[in-house]
């Protein structure tokens, strides 16, 4: 398996034998491509303890990897209250703020992890960083109407310092991406005065008439997985504990 992708598997692997319990009736599916491996970990833990759960998708590809692998399928209308939620990010800092939208997926994203009683992001060391915007450079996905996004763009480019803000295009479609939704997605890269506290700047921008909802989730995780390209794990958890676990003491040393 490639480098990255074992790394990324580590991180799920872990995070599903620690977070995803038997007890567990209602769980958030998320998006990214670690998401899955989080997957396939909890069809691992078997068709009994399977059986009644409910899996809630934050888009269209977690809901196929939940169909596909035979779990059972809800949504958040019916099941508002989420006993966890995992999900990838694009970028977790060093407080647990995360960048997320980079598949457009992050109003769901954040629905579901508001809903849920435990939040938990997973990743491969990439996505560990200091401050967000270090490696993730194509700025904070914005999720906007569409009426509304030149004026969104104006207020972001002059007004919030974001004079790079960009709208989204498609690669294999001409024209805008569209989310699940229906809207358009703003890419707003920030400076690092920006980033040092996220919270303020996200704050910001979701005033913005026609603003839908932002790609920064700040004080939501409980932890967040790293899986490191020496087969080790790296949980880092919302009261600044850092724990490392080895390589022969991971989840996949057992699977």
């Amino acid at each position: 398996m490639d480098p990255i992708e074992q790394s990324k598997r580590l991180a799920a692997y872990q995070a599903v034998d620690n977070h995803v319990l038997p007890e567990h009736r209602v769980i958030g599916i998320g998006s990214g491509s670690t998401v899955p491996y989080v997957v396939e970990r909890i069809v691992q833990q078997g068709v009994e303890v399977n059986k009644g759960r409910v899996f809630i998708p934050t888009g269209f590809q977690s809901k196929q990897l939940i169909v596909d692998a035979g779990l059972g399928l809800g949504d958040v209308d019916q099941y508002p209250t989420i006993d966890v939620t995992l999900d990838g990010a694009d970028e977790v800092d060093h407080a647990l703020n995360c960048i997320k939208g980079g598949g457009a997926c992050h109003l769901r994203e954040k629905v579901l992890a508001e809903a849920a009683s435990t939040f938990i992001l997973v990743a491969d060391h990439r996505k560990n960083v200091q401050y967000l915007g270090t490696n993730f450079t194509q700025g904070v996905p914005i999720e906007v109407v569409p009426f509304a996004y030149a004026k969104v763009l104006q207020n972001l480019h002059h007004i919030l310092g974001s004079p790079r803000a960009t709208l989204r295009m498609a690669v294999k479609k001409a024209g805008p991406v569209v989310s699940d939704n229906g809207n358009f997605i703003i890419d707003a890269p920030f400076d690092r005065a920006h980033m040092i506290d996220p919270y303020v700047i996200m704050a910001q921008i979701k005033m913005l008439t026609g603003v839908v909802e932002v790609g920064l989730f700040c004080k939501m995780a409980k932890a967040a997985y790293f899986g490191n390209a020496d087969g080790s794990v790296t949980i880092r958890r919302k009261d600044g504990r850092t724990e490392q676990i080895a390589p022969e003491d991971t989840a996949t040393a057992t699977s």
